[in-house]
């Protein structure tokens, strides 16, 4: 069928159906047998045959960065050049190549904790821009022009940290070509400047909760996304731990995050509050997840940008100005402060999962699960309290 490839059009397709974008020639969604949706590009070379080019999967590129991708094939067409060929001939030196080397040999083979994190910035904020780009046709101006965009889009501490995972991949691969010399830039912060103490005083919470209950789920944002964002905040937990909950870490009224996702290695235990457990549910799976528990959460990126225009359209209307740039980290900051007003540093510290220091941390061991419950639930009133 053919029609414009959007999010909707994308997520309502059945295995064996295709969608041809009726706005660029020749892009293309399908969903495989298996269910999962891939986007490509095909045309007719000069020899008759018709190349399938991937661009790449939902969830890893938008509709728009896909659709981008398949401009840049069709203009080679237009210049008399044969995207295949051209794809086959810079495979092995494009940007995305090196990407994808550096992950699967080193960051994957090392088994970083942030390996997800990394190559969710490689995905969302480097790909779509230059990755399709000879890395020996990059230039400085084109890392500054990438980096522009995101300290305009999300920071600039997320453009310092997309810079610092680019300059590790390039320089793991110029040890292994003697003709690439990375092309980098300066960081944008100093390091005291990239040390984040934001946190939202009450009227932002207010305003968050407000603007989570207007959000429309589905359309808005995903079903989820208001849940999730709450969870952030009533478990003081990080964002990819609590999207990446699943049923199987629930025991009874505890959450148990196991060693792999947390930085000090070992499992952590999260007492589940009633404000919580009314936030999860009994659903299966992945409570926080855009395909009923089948997958986790993805999409922060463009569920955040939807989420600030909700908030700043609330405050426009009450001649308030926009609220300041924060990001979903700040919630976990947030949580940690209040809770110095209930419990001891101890506790709550132990609660967002720090290690004590010293030797405290080193020979006691005991859960304190009562001591993290009490910080949990005063936590939690005290935010039901703030949004009323």
């Amino acid at each position: 069928m053919k029609g414009r490839i959007s999010k909707r059009t994308v997520e309502a397709l059945k295995p064996g159906q295709i969608i041809t974008d009726t706005d660029t020639i020749g892009f293309i969604a399908r969903c495989l047998p298996s269910g999962v949706v891939t986007y490509g590009f095909q045309y007719r070379s000069a020899d008759g045959r018709r190349p399938w080019l991937r661009l790449g999967k939902p969830g890893r590129i938008t509709p728009d960065q896909a659709r981008g991708l398949a401009e840049q094939h069709a203009d080679l067409i237009g210049n008399k050049r044969d995207p295949a060929a051209e794809q086959k001939r810079m495979d092995l030196t494009t940007v995305n190549s090196v990407l994808d080397n550096y992950m699967k040999r080193d960051v994957r083979q090392r088994r970083l904790r942030s390996a997800d994190t990394i190559e969710s910035a490689f995905d969302r904020l480097v790909r779509p821009v230059i990755g399709t780009r000879s890395i020996y046709d990059l230039k400085k101006s084109d890392i500054a022009n990438m980096l522009d965009g995101i300290a305009d889009s999300s920071g600039p501490t997320m453009a310092d940290r997309t810079l610092a995972y680019v300059r590790a991949a390039f320089r793991w691969h110029a040890n292994r070509d003697d003709d690439f010399t990375p092309p980098m830039v300066k960081p944008r912060l100093k390091p005291k400047e990239r040390k984040r103490k934001r946190i939202l005083d009450e009227e932002e919470i207010r305003d968050l909760w407000r603007a989570l209950d207007l959000l429309t789920p589905g359309e808005d944002v995903p079903a989820c996304y208001p849940g999730f964002v709450r969870a952030l905040i009533f478990t003081a937990q990080r964002r990819t731990n609590v999207s990446h909950m699943s049923r199987e870490e629930i025991a009874s009224d505890k959450w148990i995050i196991p060693a792999e996702r947390m930085k000090h290695k070992e499992d952590h235990l999260v007492p589940i509050t009633p404000a919580f457990q009314k936030l999860i549910g009994n659903r299966e799976g992945f409570p926080f997840s855009n395909d009923d528990g089948k997958t986790p959460f993805s999409g922060y990126s463009k569920a955040k940008a939807a989420l600030d225009k909700k908030i700043n359209e609330l405050r426009k209307s009450e001649n308030r100005k926009p609220m300041k740039h924060w990001v979903l980290h700040d919630l976990r900051r947030t949580s940690r402060t209040i809770m110095s007003a209930y419990t001891t540093p101890d506790h709550a510290e132990r609660v967002i999962g720090h290690i004590i220091p010293g030797m405290r941390g080193t020979y006691d061991v005991f859960e304190y699960a009562a001591e993290k419950r009490t910080a949990l639930e005063k936590l939690a009133a005290h935010i039901e309290g703030v949004v009323g």
